[in-house]
C-alpha cells in the first residue's frame, strides 16, 4: 500500500509552542522512537505504594473451601482478586499536532482528574489497580486486523516523518502522524491486549472480576483493515477482540460502540464474521456518514452488526432507552464470552464536533449498566477502550464518573452537569427503534414455533409462515409509525428491499427468544 503524505513542519518540534509544561507527564511518558521489545510483562501499582512484578498469564489456583490441594496466593493474586478496576495508561505523548482536537492532553487531563477525585491506586489502594509497562503489540497482533502493507508503509513513512515533522496522510480523514506515531500505536494497541489478558486471567479466580479500561491514544475505531481514517491509526478494540478469540478461546465477542462517530473501522473488520456482533450507537450524519440502520452484516456475518443512528439532540432518555430496549436483548441473544467497549465521549453535550445531549451521568449509567451486563451473560469480563472525547472537561468527569460505576459508588454527575443548557430530546424520532422491540407483544406468537432451529420446511411447514407473517406484520406496523411521527432519518427507505431487511432482522432478534 502506497502512503501518500504532505508534509507540514511541526511547530513543536520548531520551538514555536512547548512539548509540554514541565510535569510527571512530560518524565513518564517521554516518547521513545526506539523501542526494544521484551518479554512482555507488567507492574501493578499497589495499595503499598510498593511494585512487584507480575508476568501475564498468572494463573495461580485458590485455595477449596475444604481444604483441598491448592498453590498459595501470591500478593498480585490476592490484590486482582479485590480489585473493581484495571487501568492501563499509554498517552501517546509524542503523537500531537498543536491545535488538534486528537491532542497529547487527552489522556493526561483523565489522570489528573481520577488523582483529584482520589479515584486511583494511590487513594483507593486494591480497589483500583494500574497496570504498568504493558508490552507493544507485535505486528502480528496488528495483521490480525489490518493489512500487511499498511502496516509496513505505515513504519516506513516514519522516517519522513522524522525529517519533517508532522506528516498527514491524505485520503484518510483528518488522521496526522509524527515520528513516534507508529511505536505508540503499538504501544496503545499492546496495552488494550495486556488488559484483556489481565481481566479474562483474573476472572478464571474471581467470580466478579475488575473491569478493564485501556486509556489510550491514538484512538482506533475509525482504522479501516487497510489504512488509518478519523483521527485513528490501530483499531484497538478490533485486535484486542482478535487476541481474545484466539488467545483465551473466547469465541463470541459482542463489542459496543457509543462513541458519537460510527466506528466504521471495526463496522468493516468483521461485518462478514458471525463470532463478532458489532453493536454502534452515533449521531446520525455525521462523520464519516456510515452506520447506517440497514447495515446488518454480511454472508455469515449478517445479522451480527446492528448500527443505530441518533438523531440530533438525542440525550440521557434516548440513549437509556435504546439501551434498555435493544442492546440488552441483543446481547442477551447473543450470549458473548467477553464484552468490549468503544468508549467515546464525544456525545457529551459540551463536546466541540457533533450535536448530541449526553451528560457525565449518561456515561455514568451506561458503564453501569454495560458492567452488570458482563456480569449477567460472560463472567464480568468486560474492557473499555477510550475513542473520542475533545472537550478536555467532559471528557476526565465523564471518565472518572464511569470509574465510580465499575466501583459501585453513587455518580458525582451532579458536581458537573447543568441542566439548563438542555433542551428537548427529539424522542419521536428515537421511538421506532425500541417500538420494532415492543409494539408486537410476544403473545401473539403462537408458542412452540421452531424458529432458525436449522429446520427445513418439509420437517415444520408453519416455520416458514409463522415467520413471514411476523415480518409482514411488523414491516407494516413500522411503515405506519414512521409515517405517523413524521421520521425522516428512516421514512426515506420507504418499502424498499433495506427496509424489509431492517424489520426482518429487528424482529428476528426480539421474538427469537420467545418463539423457541
Amino acid at each position: 500500500m502506497e502512503l501518500r503524505l504532505l508534509h507540514h513542519r511541526s511547530s513543536i518540534l520548531s520551538g514555536s509552542m512547548p512539548f509540554l509544561a514541565p510535569c510527571q507527564y512530560c518524565e513518564r511518558y517521554k516518547p521513545r522512537p526506539n523501542i526494544r521489545i521484551m518479554e512482555r510483562r507488567c507492574l501493578w501499582r499497589l495499595s503499598r505504594g510498593e511494585r512487584r512484578r507480575l508476568s501475564q498469564p498468572c494463573g495461580h489456583g485458590v485455595r477449596c473451601a475444604d481444604g483441598g490441594h491448592k498453590e498459595e496466593l501470591t500478593a498480585s493474586d490476592k490484590e486482582l482478586m479485590d480489585a473493581c478496576v484495571i487501568y492501563s495508561v499509554a498517552p501517546a505523548m509524542g503523537h500531537n499536532q498543536v491545535s488538534h482536537p486528537e491532542s497529547h492532553l487527552r489522556v493526561p487531563a483523565i489522570v489528573d482528574a481520577l488523582n483529584e477525585m482520589k479515584l486511583t491506586s494511590k487513594f483507593r489502594g486494591s480497589e483500583v489497580l494500574e497496570l504498568q509497562n504493558a508490552k507493544p503489540a507485535l505486528v502480528d497482533d496488528i495483521i490480525s486486523v489490518h493489512a500487511r502493507a499498511y502496516i509496513s508503509g505505515l513504519e516506513k513513512a516514519m522516517e519522513k516523518a522524522s525529517e519533517k515533522g508532522i506528516i498527514h496522510i491524505e485520503g484518510s480523514g483528518p488522521t496526522y502522524a509524527t515520528q513516534t506515531t507508529f511505536q505508540e500505536s503499538l504501544a496503545a494497541a499492546g496495552t488494550g491486549i495486556a488488559l484483556v489478558d489481565s481481566v479474562v486471567n483474573a476472572s478464571k479466580i474471581s467470580r466478579d472480576p475488575p473491569t478493564g479500561f485501556a486509556l489510550i491514544r491514538p484512538p482506533g475505531h475509525h482504522a479501516i483493515p487497510k489504512g488509518p481514517m478519523g483521527f485513528c491509526i490501530f483499531g484497538n478494540v478490533a485486535i484486542a477482540a482478535r487476541h481474545a478469540q484466539r488467545a483465551h478461546g473466547l469465541k463470541r465477542v459482542f463489542i459496543i460502540d457509543f462513541d458519537v462517530h460510527h466506528g466504521n473501522g471495526t463496522n468493516d473488520a468483521f461485518y462478514d464474521d458471525p463470532d463478532i456482533f458489532f453493536l454502534s450507537t452515533h449521531q446520525d450524519g455525521s462523520y464519516p456518514g456510515t452506520g447506517k440502520i440497514h447495515e446488518v452484516g454480511t454472508g455469515n456475518g449478517e445479522g451480527k452488526t446492528l448500527n443505530l443512528p441518533l438523531p440530533g439532540g438525542s440525550g440521557d432518555i434516548s440513549m437509556r432507552t435504546v439501551f434498555d430496549e435493544i442492546i440488552v436483548p441483543c446481547a442477551q441473544r447473543f450470549n458473548p464470552d467477553i464484552i468490549l467497549v468503544s468508549a467515546g465521549y464525544d456525545a457529551h453535550v459540551l463536546d466541540p464536533l457533533a450535536n448530541l445531549q449526553f451528560t457525565t451521568g449518561t456515561y455514568y449509567a451506561l458503564a453501569s449498566n454495560i458492567r452488570q451486563l458482563a456480569k449477567e451473560l460472560c463472567g464480568g469480563r468486560c474492557v473499555f477502550f477510550l475513542e473520542g472525547g475533545y472537550n478536555l472537561k467532559s471528557l476526565s468527569y465523564s471518565v472518572a464518573d464511569t470509574f465510580r460505576a465499575f466501583l459501585g459508588e453513587p455518580s458525582a454527575a451532579l458536581e458537573f452537569d447543568n441542566p439548563s443548557i438542555l433542551y428537548e430530546e427529539p424522542l419521536d424520532k428515537v421511538c421506532p427503534f425500541a417500538f420494532m422491540f415492543n409494539v408486537l407483544n410476544p403473545v401473539h406468537v403462537k408458542k412452540g414455533i421452531p424458529f432458525f432451529k436449522n429446520q427445513t420446511d418439509d420437517e415444520c411447514p408453519r416455520t416458514k409462515t409463522a415467520t413471514a407473517a411476523l415480518y409482514i406484520c411488523s414491516y407494516k406496523a413500522f411503515q405506519l409509525y414512521l409515517a405517523s411521527q413524521h421520521c425522516g432519518f428512516l421514512a426515506g427507505y420507504g418499502s424498499s428491499p433495506a427496509m424489509e431487511k431492517i424489520t426482518a432482522f429487528l424482529a428476528s432478534y426480539y421474538f427469537i427468544s420467545c418463539c423457541s
